[in-house]
């Protein structure tokens, strides 16, 4: 596969029609010692992070995406590569049937004696499990269930000998005291056998201070430093009132008690309506380096309106100070969350990496054996119903649709930006139409576009089709030639746009100014972001056509934010 890509570290915005590749000089100065948040960008919710040696390792929820939880590697925190994803093959994880937001909900990863865990929740089906790897690029384990771990969100510690699970689970005698009354609670771990062992052990009801009724206390990670053992947690929900707090003890299994100057990192006290907002922070995990600094990752938004956001809940990372009393503060020196930092110990952004942030441009020629690690299935396939060949991805238009809970001919990329494109070249002819194929934005089973190749009335048409309440909606339509065909998805926030073009004519707006917000998680609801790739459907009808993709091109052009605000 030959890739180009570049980062843009200034602060001048492109145009979202902009096609040309950008410049990938180094940026001189400062700016190869400052990073760009999110550090992940797009839908990579619920980061978890560990250390081996001298290199990290991070990972993310997926849902019910395939392959699930990618692993990140890094020797600096701020240049990363994807090697591998844990759940990799269909043992491992069968997710049909299930709504793309279910699934695989927030891992936790950690490194032992020379082997890596993964510990997760499949929501619906085995609830928490583990898998495990010598290679963090794979292969990894098939899942060992824990059945005695009823909740979400674990975790794993080690502490010389003895290994513990710690998790979110349910209030004491599953009486809740209020909406959104949790707990966090431990078992011990059999290291060899991955059992748990002995009696379960409560160390937090409720959260930071039961009496005010906190909610959704959840995602805890235990890290023993000095004398201490701290549980850090998120509280108050994956939403604008998420965030982080830390408790301490001098035993592992408690009292443990929580700081007077919780929470650790919120948003939800600043104005919504400053500019460029970073919204919903929480859901941490933290790492020390050589140096002894400690830095945390964590999930946020940036909406581009209200609460509005269709690329989904991010991984961000900032710095970590620790107060005179001995208790760690995240983004300790503002308020707000930066969009810039200093590297962690002075290091330099690597911008010949595949690019995973800031602003870019990035094309894949389908020139190599397999996809590249950044690809998502809807879901796992049973079977192999694309293939690449030639210089040509080539999807089978199967029956399948992305409004149902099955697993349709799909192949995307995340949404990483409010303002870019995603364009392709399309080898397709349709036999009815029923047969589409092109670009699918997809937000869930009901909430998506989908710019496609037809026919109608016996001619080849383009055309924009919404998921809605009866099926697909037809919003544009035009008759096009026979032969090749490219289209392009633009997208400016809360506004979309739909174009095409015919051999190697302009491209044509076939419809503007589209409903964005149709795709945001806060219409259509769920835990996931906008992912948008190559689609073919025969739509329930059995069908030998297929369809060839040439290539793909992605373009991101948001702006690049300077530090603020004190």
């Amino acid at each position: 596969m030959r890739l180009f890509y570049g980062l843009l570290l200034g602060l001048l915005l492109a145009t979202c029609q902009n096609t040309s590749t950008p410049d990938s000089t180094p940026v001189e100065g400062n700016e190869v010692h400052t990073y760009q948040n999110p550090i992940l960008a797009g839908f990579y919710p619920d980061p978890a992070i560990t250390r081996a040696g001298d290199k990290y390792y991070l990972t993310q929820s997926t849902f019910s995406y395939f392959p699930g939880l990618p692993i990140f590697e890094s020797s600096d925190l701020v240049n990363w590569t994807q090697v591998g994803n844990a759940m990799h093959r269909r043992e491992q994880m069968d997710t049909d049937g299930e709504p793309i937001t279910r699934g695989l909900f927030a891992p936790g990863i950690s490194y032992h004696d020379g082997l890596f865990y993964v510990i997760c929740t499949r929501i619906d089906r085995g609830g928490n499990f583990i898998v495990t790897a010598t290679d963090p690029a794979g292969p990894w384990s098939d899942p060992v269930y824990l059945p005695e771990v009823s909740g979400i969100d674990p975790s794993l510690f080690f502490d010389g000998d003895s290994t513990y699970v710690v998790y979110n689970s349910i209030p004491p005698g599953d009486k809740p005291l209020y909406s959104g009354h949790r707990t966090i609670r431990m078992y011990a771990l059999d290291r060899e056998s991955l059992k748990v062992e002995g009696p379960q052990t409560l160390l937090v009801n409720g959260g930071v201070d039961l009496s005010k009724e906190p909610v959704w206390i959840e995602a805890p990670h235990i890290y023993r430093i000095d004398d201490y053992y701290y549980l850090m947690c998120a509280e108050g929900g994956t939403g604008y009132n998420h965030s982080e707090v830390i408790f301490r003890s001098t035993d592992v299994r408690g009292p443990y008690e929580p700081w007077s100057e919780n929470p650790i990192l919120t948003q939800r006290t600043l104005d919504p309506a400053r500019p460029n907002p970073v919204t919903t922070a929480g859901h941490a995990d933290m790492v020390q380096m050589p140096d002894s600094s400690w830095w945390a990752v964590f999930l946020a938004c940036r909406p581009y309106e209200g609460n509005y956001f269709n690329i989904g809940r991010e991984t961000f990372l900032a710095p970590v100070e620790w107060s005179d009393d001995g208790w760690p503060v995240i983004n300790p020196d503002y308020e707000e969350v930066q969009y810039r930092y200093p590297t962690p110990m002075n290091s330099r952004i690597d911008t010949s990496l595949f690019p995973l942030n800031g602003n870019f441009t990035f094309q894949d020629d389908f020139d190599e054996d397999e996809l590249a690690l950044h690809y998502l299935f809807m879901r796992t396939p049973a079977e192999k119903w694309y293939s690449l060949s030639a210089g040509k991805l080539t999807l089978k238009a199967r029956p399948e649709t992305a409004g149902e809970m099955k697993v349709p001919s799909f192949i995307g990329h995340r949404q990483q930006h409010h303002r870019g494109s995603i364009s392709t070249a399309l080898e397709f002819d349709p036999a009815s139409p029923e047969e589409k194929a092109g670009l699918l934005a997809f937000q869930n089973e009901s909430h998506h576009y989908l710019l496609a190749k037809s026919v109608a009335d016996g001619q080849p048409v383009v055309q924009l089709l919404r998921a809605g309440e009866n099926g697909m909606e037809e919003l544009a339509s035009a008759t096009v030639d026979p032969g090749p065909l490219r289209l392009r998805i633009s997208f400016d926030g809360a506004e979309y746009a739909f174009s095409y073009a015919q051999a190697d004519g302009s491209y044509k707006e076939l419809i503007g100014g589209v409903d964005g917000k149709y795709l945001s998680t806060e219409v259509a609801g769920g835990f996931v972001g906008t992912v948008i790739g190559m689609y073919a459907t025969a739509s329930g009808r059995s069908s030998n056509n297929t369809a060839a993709f040439d290539w793909l091109r992605y373009t991101g052009n948001d702006a690049v934010l300077e530090p603020r605000g004190k």
